[in-house]
């Protein structure tokens, strides 16, 4: 039963979650340190890089694949060292502009994939660094994370579970620290010193930086400690510091504008008059069970947050939350088994937590406080944090002071943010953007996080990357308006019935086969 389950809810998130968060390094990054390297050395030769179009299609480019080596901790001069894969996509034109260095989001998320080349590649070259703690010799798994975030009885957030999980983290650290780990290593300060090494290795005097959601975290601190490094700096989805933690009234803030959007909308209005109130209802009082299946209420918010990010899955769960209120929670189970496919195996754990915990301030309840009494949905994501700080021990070594707040810049800057996005909300550039003295902002209006910026209208997007990179300008003149739509058609709570019903269906069908062999059997004895 649970297998079928589990198949249906990995087909839906297949093909409803467009966002490439679940990327791992391939095993074609897979590097060692050479013998005999030293810190700073890059080997390179030339190879191939590939991008998938499709199922049965995909692209090759001619690309210099190598190795960047570094200390783990650049702090402690007896420190090990560690490698890094590089892949430098060289540009098609014969006279090329500043290359493009890439950084994508996470944290735990690897660096080594980036599918957009046409139109960027015409006239620069394309460089991709693998992320420390995620890419390369040394991978910050934890296992005892993915295991615990399994949950421990009836709540994922439930007091014995928080702690289940908290202690994996603290045995995660424990034992990379025994196979030799510097945890102190592994920073965002330190991606960035990655990133400043391998332009030189390179050869490259200035470069461009183009980055999405956590990808942008390290842009900023890279344009604050080497300005004179950059030529421009392109932000998709900005996330500047204390934006890990994502604050309810914001998530709140973020439903009544869907709110409001669902009312416009001619087949959301005739289904629910206030679609925040019936998110509030659900949320609140989340049925424990369909037929004889479970519903964990804090997996399916866990679930629900996550697929806000972008506005297709987030149609899809407004289409559950309201089946829900009108007696159909069908749409539940499935999101409650899908938190299993989405947030267990999504990332690198032990990165997530040497990178995203940053911004977690230890004398705070974040497991009260992410989840007011008043809040339509609570923030689900923040609390994963917060049981880390409370319950559990992560000991990678705080960022500077200075980067734990804005710092003004003069680099040239583009900022690109949906209007609907759930992870980095536009109240996170509003922080921002008084702090920088050369900069460009394009909101685009009823777009989510960074799957939809480059998946809903991506010549529009490439031009005004390119645009921006060859002249300074911000052209969005291709963007056209592109309203929210709530229609989902085949949406969960159908996938859930479909399954139902097949696993009705194998059952009998097993059962008819099991009374055939008996009266076979009984049969011959007679």
């Amino acid at each position: 039963m649970s297998c079928l389950i589990k198949f249906l809810a990995l087909l839906i998130t297949a093909s409803m979650i467009t966002t490439a968060a679940f990327a791992h390094g391939s095993k074609d990054d897979i590097v060692t340190v050479p013998r005999g390297a030293e810190d700073g050395d890059l080997t390179i030769e030339p190879g191939t890089y590939r991008i998938k179009k499709g199922m049965f299609r995909s692209v090759e480019y001619e690309a210099d694949r190598g190795t960047l080596v570094v200390l783990e901790n650049r702090s402690d001069p007896d420190s090990r060292l560690i490698a890094l894969p590089v892949i430098q996509i060289p540009a098609s034109s014969d006279s090329p502009a500043e290359p493009i260095f890439w950084l994508t989001g996470g944290p735990g998320q690897s660096n080594m994939k980036f599918s957009h080349l046409k139109g960027l590649i015409e006239n620069h070259d394309i460089v991709m660094i693998g992320y420390r703690g995620v890419d390369g010799s040394s991978v910050l798994h934890c296992p005892e994370v993915e295991n615990a975030l399994k949950g421990v009885g009836k709540d994922l957030f439930g007091e014995v579970s928080a702690a289940a999980i908290g202690d994996a983290f603290s045995k995660c650290a424990e034992r990379l620290q025994n196979e030799g780990a510097d945890l102190d290593g592994y920073t965002i300060t330190e991606v960035v010193e990655d990133m400043e090494a391998a332009r030189i290795a390179l050869g490259y005097d200035r470069i461009n930086l183009l980055s999405g959601s956590y990808g942008t975290r390290v842009a900023m601190i890279y344009m604050w400690t080497y300005p004179e490094s950059l030529h421009r700096v392109a932000m998709i989805a900005v996330n500047p510091p204390g934006h890990f933690v994502w604050e309810p009234d914001i998530v709140d803030k973020q439903l009544e504008y869907d709110t409001e959007l669902c009312a416009k909308d001619p087949e959301c209005n005739t289904r629910t008059s206030d679609l925040a109130e019936t998110m509030r209802y659900v949320a609140h009082d989340m049925p424990r069970r369909w037929t004889f299946l479970p519903i964990d209420p804090d997996k399916v918010k866990v679930t629900t947050h996550f697929m806000l990010y972008h506005r297709g899955n987030a149609a899809a769960v407004y289409d559950a939350y309201i089946s829900a209120e009108k007696g159909d929670p069908s749409g539940l189970v499935l999101m409650s088994l899908m938190y299993n496919l989405m947030v267990q195996s999504s990332t690198v754990w032990g990165d997530w937590a040497s990178k995203g915990i940053s911004d977690y301030d230890p004398t705070r309840d974040y497991i009260t406080e992410m989840n007011p009494p008043d809040s339509i949905l609570g923030s689900p994501l923040s609390i994963f944090g917060g049981i880390v700080a409370k319950y559990g021990h992560w000991p990678t070594k705080p960022l500077p002071l200075e980067f734990q707040q804005v710092q003004p810049s003069d680099v040239e800057t583009l900022l690109v943010n949906g209007s609907i996005d759930y992870s980095t909300p536009q109240e996170s550039i509003d922080e921002f953007l008084p702090f920088l003295t050369n900069s460009r902002l394009v909101i685009l209006s009823e777009f989510g996080h960074t799957g939809d910026v480059w998946g809903l209208q991506p010549e529009a997007t490439v031009h005004l990357l390119t645009g921006f990179y060859d002249t300074g300008a911000a052209d969005d003149s291709l963007f056209a308006y592109q309203p929210m739509n709530f229609h989902v058609g085949f949406g969960l709570p159908e996938m859930a019935k479909l399954g139902l019903a097949v696993l009705a269906v194998i059952t009998i069908g097993l059962g008819f086969a099991v009374w055939l062999i008996i009266r076979k059997i009984r049969r011959r004895r007679a």
